[in-house]
């Protein structure tokens, strides 16, 4: 589970995913290491589809239905390429409900911690 902590300036919530992304990270260079040839080419395929992507976004000309387009499109070459690492599974941690209340409860009692830290003198908050 994503444990919420502090930011080292105490002024907002973070959520640390690192823990989350080097198993993944890991599963990829092993894929690539078994079969360089086809997670290469799904790769190039996917950065392909995130430069068209970005492009759809930052253009004017572009319609939505190209930039639904395009998003479906880069979302096709991840999903490929995360077949490739059975790890990703665990990257989208299901919560039963007291996990998800235990991880709310943290994370309200963080943010009141800010709140609380850096409301101006004699203010009140809601």
């Amino acid at each position: 589970m994503i444990r919420p902590q502090l930011s080292a300036d105490g002024l907002a919530v973070r959520f640390p995913l690192g823990e989350h992304v080097d198993p993944l990270l890991d599963e990829l260079a092993l894929a690539y290491a078994q079969d360089p040839d086809a997670v290469g080419r799904l790769l190039a395929a996917h950065a392909a589809r995130v430069v068209a992507l970005d492009f759809a976004m930052c253009s004017d000309d572009v319609t939505d239905y190209g930039r639904a387009v395009r998003a479906a499109e880069a979302d096709g070459t991840r999903d490929a390429l995360l077949d490739e690492c059975p790890v990703a599974v665990a990257l989208d941690p299901l919560l039963d409900p007291d996990a998800a209340i235990t991880f709310a409860t943290r994370t309200t009692r963080l943010a009141a911690r800010i709140r609380h830290r850096t409301a101006p003198e004699g203010t009140t908050r809601p």
